[in-house]
């Protein structure tokens, strides 16, 4: 091995050891610590933390309301908390008097990596409530004040297109009151939540109140370090995005003022998002923030806040919004023009995994009904549009293959003058056509589509809790095979379909690097992806195994039983094109010898070099 494929092979190491790094540091949650998680995040709070004082100690009881909450909402910090709960087909949603927020979300069709029903809210003392300053300087949290319901507390159960829709009030009296409407719709993952402030001027100031999405959503996968991956928090303002990424340490934080669009909290499969109707009518200011924690033995949690400032102007003022609790499938919330929440990678290569691959997929599943056979079609499908591609690849590498000889002559032969290899080299690619970029150019052209293609199928929830054959029970999660009970650089486990994808990445190296000088990628390559891919979901895995295994029979068949398959011959009698690598190339070498000096990156060993380029010059 030379001193440039030896570089490169520790650079290529160093990057991926790099990766193993950076996921160390982001452990996976262990599961007991992740169920008692999920049972205190799913705990109702029945119990008043508020009860309504008892006469023998009212005084002092009113006294400290008064002094938290001001002689105006004083009468409304306690009570007894009451419970609507609406039941749809796509959700079952509990609304608590205490606060009029959304005490529980849970998903009928989802359910959490333990197996429990997807419950998206992660703040026991729910979501949605009101924050505002009083005229007489308290800050006020509604989730501390007890709402009455205009309809009596129970259990509704809607159907279809069905609407139930109620009001829950705090009265002030002589016309002075604030309204939260509820309404629900049987088919949609949204409710819609209207605020109505009735005749304030003298107890809310112009500044008006908050509307507060208080601490994200809960997590539901086994994995928090790949849903914090994830995880963000997303503002549209005129359809342009802006997302807020806590993926450090120390908090974030960000003010967007303007035509707001939609306000969002996204994790890997969910999603919950404020939308002010009407649609692009909102014109005002909308904070968010995050921030990330680190528990012990079970990963990380970033945990995001939205909150829209809502100015009051005075008298009667009713502003409507619509709050979408739901997944992250690419037809829903594009339904709510919010189709930007799904995650497709760097924004330069989104438009190829949102309208081609995607739709693709799709499409191919349709025929199949079977996830695990629709990415085998996928790959296949994939393949046949990347044919020219790889064909004009392979073609090169062929070339390279038959000149191998040549080139080794060459480098034995002027071993010790590195100039002189050198022009001999560019003369030998001249003589037969080799383009020195002819097999990575196409290699190149191929990337886009290779970096969509990941971000679809890590990111497809179509895929999630979604099993194969054998042993691959879930194609969004690794399929392990192997628990190491440790971990050595973040890698905890062996995946099969890595393992079986690193075996053929090792037989397409061995049929294309005949090049003594890189033998030893061909063994170190595969043994590093097979460690650093244990850690991606099995369909992502399963997909680059099949990709590769095509791959392996392409070249088979060209190798073998291509009629196209030229000999040294042929090469040199063929038309001639030279590309502009090439002419580059010669240009280099022509100006460089002009000089008397080796082109970059060449030296020359010959001891009587000084004294040979002043005659060179002279020539």
């Amino acid at each position: 091995m030379d001193k440039k494929s030896g570089i490169g092979l520790l650079l290529i190491t160093l990057l991926v050891f790099a990766w193993m790094i950076y996921v160390s540091t982001n452990q996976e949650p262990a599961k007991n610590d992740q169920t008692k998680q999920t049972k205190s995040s799913n705990t109702q709070v029945q119990k008043n933390t508020n009860p309504e004082p008892q006469n023998s100690n009212i005084i002092g009881d009113s006294a400290r309301f008064i002094q938290k909450f001001g002689s105006t909402f004083a009468p409304f910090a306690y009570g007894n908390e009451e419970f609507v709960t609406i039941k749809t087909d796509l959700y079952t949603a509990k609304i608590s008097s205490k606060g009029a927020v959304v005490k529980s979300w849970k998903l009928t069709k989802f359910n959490k990596w333990d197996g429990t029903k997807v419950q998206l809210i992660n703040d026991k003392m729910g979501e949605l409530s009101m924050f505002f300053s009083s005229m007489e300087g308290k800050r006020i949290d509604s989730r501390h004040l007890f709402f009455k319901f205009d309809k009596p507390a129970s259990e509704i159960t809607i159907k279809g297109s069905e609407k139930y829709s109620f009001n829950a009030i705090i009265d002030l009296g002589n016309g002075k009151s604030i309204v939260k409407t509820f309404v629900f719709e049987g088919n949609s993952y949204h409710l819609d939540q209207n605020i109505q402030i009735n005749n304030l001027d003298n107890i809310i100031p112009s500044r008006g109140y908050n509307l507060v999405w208080n601490k994200g959503i809960a997590y539901q996968e086994y994995s928090s370090v790949d849903e914090s991956n994830d995880a963000v928090a997303h503002v549209s303002m005129n359809d342009a995005s802006e997302e807020l990424n806590a993926d450090k340490d120390n908090p974030v934080e960000a003010s967007y003022t303007g035509i707001v669009d939609y306000a969002a909290i996204r994790t890997k499969y969910f999603a919950a998002s404020i939308i002010p109707q009407p649609w692009k009518r909102f014109d005002g200011t909308v904070d968010i923030n995050g921030y990330r924690n680190h528990y012990p033995n079970s990963g990380i949690i970033e945990t995001y806040g939205i909150s829209f400032r809502v100015p009051y102007k005075g008298g009667v003022q009713k502003n409507d919004f619509r709050v979408y609790l739901g997944p992250l499938d690419y037809d829903i919330v594009s339904d709510y023009g919010m189709h930007k929440l799904v995650n497709f990678g760097w924004a330069i290569f989104r438009p190829i995994g949102e309208y081609l691959l995607l739709p693709l997929f799709r499409m191919v599943y349709k025929f199949v009904h079977n996830y695990g056979i629709a990415i085998l079609l996928f790959s296949l499908l994939i393949k046949i549009i990347l044919h020219p591609l790889s064909v004009q690849q392979l073609r090169s590498s062929q070339k390279m293959q038959l000149l191998t000889p040549e080139l080794t002559k060459i480098r034995e032969k002027y071993k010790d003058d590195q100039a002189t290899q050198q022009k001999e080299t560019m003369k030998l690619y001249s003589e037969y056509g080799i383009n020195p970029a002819g097999g990575c150019l196409p290699l190149v052209l191929q990337m886009p589509i290779m970096f969509s293609l990941w971000a679809v199928l890590k990111a497809a929830i179509e895929l999630r809790q979604e099993g194969f054959i054998w042993w691959i029970t879930d194609l969004s999660m690794p399929d392990v095979i192997v628990d190491f009970g440790f971990s050595i650089l973040g890698i905890t486990h062996l995946s099969g379909l890595a393992l079986l994808m690193g075996v053929t990445m090792f037989i397409q190296q061995k049929m294309t690097i005949t090049d003594p000088r890189q033998k030893a990628l061909v063994y170190m390559m595969p043994i590093m992806f097979v460690f650093m891919f244990s850690n991606f979901p099995s369909g992502l895995n399963l997909y680059y195994f099949f990709f590769n295994l095509l791959s392996i029979g392409q070249q088979y068949y060209m190798n073998n039983f291509s009629k196209k398959r030229m000999t040294l011959e042929e090469m040199k009698r063929a038309p001639k094109k030279e590309s502009w690598l090439q002419k580059k190339l010669q240009q280099a070498q022509e100006v460089a010898e002009s000089q008397g000096r080796s082109i970059p990156g060449s030296r020359n060993t010959n001891s009587n070099s000084n004294t040979k380029r002043p005659n060179q010059r002279k020539k």
